[in-house]
């Protein structure tokens, strides 16, 4: 990709960790770059992918700068996807948990993430998932159980950052959280049925910006990562675990990959089930379907040599074939 000569700054004033400190110095940087910028705050939910939307027609940026939570990036992505030759999605921490901005950048400080951006940008063609009940597409991933039911009391309590999930977790351990009936099928062979505390799917590897869910996971490998925690392992134990990845090959965790996943509950009672952060509330269905959509959305990234940096936050790295793989 050729230098920018043109960028759109969307910040939702409302995200985790939002600073009009923040915002004004990113406007600053970009100005200092060269390019040509402007500036939108979001209104309301929803307000992030119209702007998506309406930066895809004639005359609009060649890169879009998500300032905001992995919401706000979310929403830009639902409406970037899809449009041939879109802006460049460049993603800013501005949430609680900035799980696609360490996917992306790792803890690199913004201020230098933005002028490499803008000064010598990578594109990757990351692929997406398409939840088919929903009609829904995710970026990041989707989870049940211990993950899921603990999105809306994170969102209540006073923890700032990526300790306000964290707390979430914990509290529903402390008051006790009912594994559930659970089958896992991955292009068609079921990898895993009987009790789950959870199952994660990616997309990234980071969830809540703290925990490798799927520590093998590549964003634009054209492959789906799924992680499955049944009983064996203490709860415990493994959200300690997880923290760095080590969870995976531990007794009752089955890590898989593939490019169809569906994620069940077989006791007939609705299954608690979310993607990018938002909890879907669709009554009475027991059962989701998420597909792989290949090298559908351009992000500006990290380059080869850091990301060659940034591979200390690989742990336990497999072979990657495009058959479905379980260990």
């Amino acid at each position: 990709m050729n230098v920018p000569k043109s960028v759109l700054l969307v910040v939702n004033p409302a995200a985790g960790s939002y600073s009009a400190d923040v915002t004004a110095e990113a406007l600053r940087l970009v100005r200092e770059a060269g390019p040509a910028v402007d500036l939108l705050l979001t209104r309301h939910p929803g307000h992030a992918r119209a702007l998506a939307r309406a930066a895809t027609g004639p005359g609009g940026p060649d890169v879009l700068v998500s300032l905001g939570g992995d919401g706000t990036a979310h929403e830009l992505m639902t409406g970037l996807a899809g449009s041939p030759g879109h802006p460049a999605l460049l993603v800013l921490p501005g949430g609680s948990g900035n799980s696609l901005y360490r996917e992306l950048w790792s803890d690199r400080p913004w201020q230098s993430v933005l002028e490499t951006a803008l000064s010598a940008p990578h594109v990757r063609q990351v692929d997406l998932i398409r939840v088919a009940e929903t009609r829904g597409t995710a970026l990041l991933g989707a989870s049940t159980g211990l993950a899921a039911q603990t999105l809306n009391p994170a969102r209540g309590n006073a923890a700032r950052g990526r300790d306000r999930y964290e707390k979430a977790l914990l509290d529903a351990l402390r008051t006790g959280f009912p594994p559930y009936p659970g089958r896992v099928t991955v292009d068609g062979a079921e990898v895993h049925s009987g009790d789950t505390v959870c199952a994660n799917v990616g997309g990234g590897r980071y969830r809540a910006g703290r925990f490798m869910a799927c520590p093998h996971s590549v964003l634009d490998d054209g492959l789906l990562d799924v992680c499955v925690a049944g009983t064996a392992l203490p709860t415990p134990e493994l959200l300690r675990l997880a923290r760095e990845g080590h969870h995976v090959g531990r007794e009752g965790v089955v890590y898989a990959r593939g490019r169809r996943v569906v994620l069940e509950r077989t006791d007939g009672r609705p299954l608690l089930f979310e993607y990018d952060g938002d909890l879907v509330r669709s009554g009475d269905a027991t059962r989701y379907t998420l597909d792989v959509v290949p090298r559908a959305l351009r992000v500006l990234a990290a380059g080869a040599s850091h990301r060659a940096e940034m591979s200390q936050d690989r742990t336990h790295e497999t072979p990657r074939k495009a058959s479905t793989q379980i260990t």
